[in-house]
């Protein structure tokens, strides 16, 4: 991913995230248990943490390269999006696919750190 397309996707996963969040806090208290609207928080500030994280890669740049971004996206994608739904649907087995968002985050990371511990 190059970095300009890093900082408009982040930037477009960081206005996401805030409307999904202001959404949550007003369209959707009241209407969901307190124990749902924390997953849609958790689901809301992951999405927003590593929406700003690709923009702050795209500033870096080529200094650090590979898979690390694009396993962000996706496991922001995943991750992010399945609590959501699994919040609007109630469908339960749509936490069972969360937790491949969450390794795809963590991989994304360790990737970026093991890149730019080479300087690549």
């Amino acid at each position: 991913m190059a970095p300009r397309t890093r900082i408009v996707t982040g930037a477009v996963l960081a206005a996401l995230a805030v409307a999904l969040g202001a959404f949550g806090a007003h369209a959707l208290e009241g209407h969901l248990t307190p124990q749902r609207m924390a997953t849609w928080d958790t689901a809301a500030r992951m999405h927003l943490v590593h929406a700003v994280a690709l923009v702050a890669l795209g500033a870096a740049g080529d200094r650090v390269s590979g898979a690390g971004p694009a396993l962000l996206l996706a496991g922001t994608i995943v991750f992010s999006g399945t609590l959501y739904a699994l919040c609007l649907t109630g469908m339960g087995v749509l936490g069972a696919i969360t937790p491949i968002g969450g390794v795809s985050l963590i991989a994304g990371w360790v990737t970026i750190a093991v890149a730019a511990g080479r300087g690549t």
